[in-house]
């Protein structure tokens, strides 16, 4: 079975690939015993990369907007009220996704909707589950309202992630279920939904995005 890869790692791994057979044709050339070492890193960092950057087609069999999808594969590692200060000034209940390297690393959608608001933050890069993460890492901020009511999905880069990748943009009409973004080497996802919220997911549970019913609104 095809391992299908994300558009945003395609470059690096083809550039991956042209600088690795460079790699080892020079220890071919001028360290020939030492080739199987080249060739062990070269399929090394070609194995993770494709990990990291695998992106498996996960549809959603019925859309309802009233169910709130994971938006990412990872840990539950925050289910809490919440101010939130950026849009919505007002509590929220806050569940947070933390992606491991060997998560996948699509975001997607957890509800459908108009796009309401869009914000990008530069910031620090602490690791992803440190408190003050969500307020002062490389963020984006996102808010989909799903007909009823505003949702915001906040991507946080984390230690090792230096570049965040979302699609959205104020207006647009979304579907629930489509790719939103990207963390390239990191790290974390929140998403804020208004009090009362029934929630599915327990802490350190382990979700899958598009496939696990984190709530009910």
């Amino acid at each position: 079975m095809l391992i299908r890869i994300h558009k945003e790692g395609k470059t690096i791994l083809r550039n991956l690939i042209i600088g690795g057979l460079v790699f080892c044709l020079l220890f071919a050339v001028l360290l020939p015993s030492f080739l199987w070492l080249a060739l062990s890193l070269f399929f090394i960092s070609m194995f993770f990369s494709v990990q990291f950057f695998r992106n498996p087609e996960r549809k959603i069999s019925t859309i309802n907007n009233s169910i709130v999808y994971a938006p990412a594969d990872g840990k539950v590692v925050v289910i809490e009220e919440v101010e939130e200060p950026e849009f919505f000034n007002d509590k929220r209940l806050q569940i947070s996704i933390f992606m491991s390297p060997a998560n996948v690393h699509v975001n997607r959608n957890p509800v459908g909707g108009e796009v309401k608001y869009y914000k990008y933050h530069p910031g620090k890069y602490l690791v992803a589950w440190h408190p003050k993460s969500s307020t002062e890492n490389e963020r984006t901020s996102t808010v989909i309202n799903n007909g009823k009511q505003d949702i915001l999905v906040r991507q946080i880069a984390g230690a090792m992630a230096k570049r965040i990748v979302n699609y959205l943009e104020p207006g647009q009409q979304v579907t629930q279920g489509e790719d939103m973004g990207f963390i390239k080497f990191g790290s974390r996802v929140d998403i804020f939904l208004p009090l009362g919220t029934k929630v599915n997911v327990a802490l350190e549970e382990k979700v899958k995005g598009n496939l696990s019913v984190i709530a009910h609104l």
